[in-house]
């Protein structure tokens, strides 16, 4: 794993991107302390994977299902999709009615 502090990585960026590719994860440093990582995703899915790991919205709401699920409030999976399909059906024919 390479570590370059954000002025290499300004300067030569194009470089960085192309190394990142081959070689894997870059660490970007500002004064000696690591801010960033410059990553290249081997596919879309590598990619939604990398976002989605990181989106606080998504934490936010993983950590309510979480919390629910503890506290006996969840739903078997039965009644889960139906609610899923009932919603879907809603929405279809809400955008076939505009």
């Amino acid at each position: 794993m390479k570590v370059a502090s954000i002025a290499e990585v300004k300067s030569k960026l194009s470089a960085f991107l192309v190394e990142s590719m081959h070689t894997g994860p870059i660490v970007i440093t500002r004064n000696g302390k690591a801010v960033g990582v410059l990553i290249a995703p081997q596919s879309d899915d590598d990619l939604e994977d990398i976002l989605l790991t990181r989106s606080p919205k998504l934490t936010a709401m993983l950590n309510h299902s979480r919390r629910q699920l503890a506290l006996g409030k969840g739903l078997p999976d039965d009644e889960f999709w139906r609610k899923v399909n009932q919603r879907s059906k809603r929405r279809r024919a809400a955008q076939d009615a505009k």
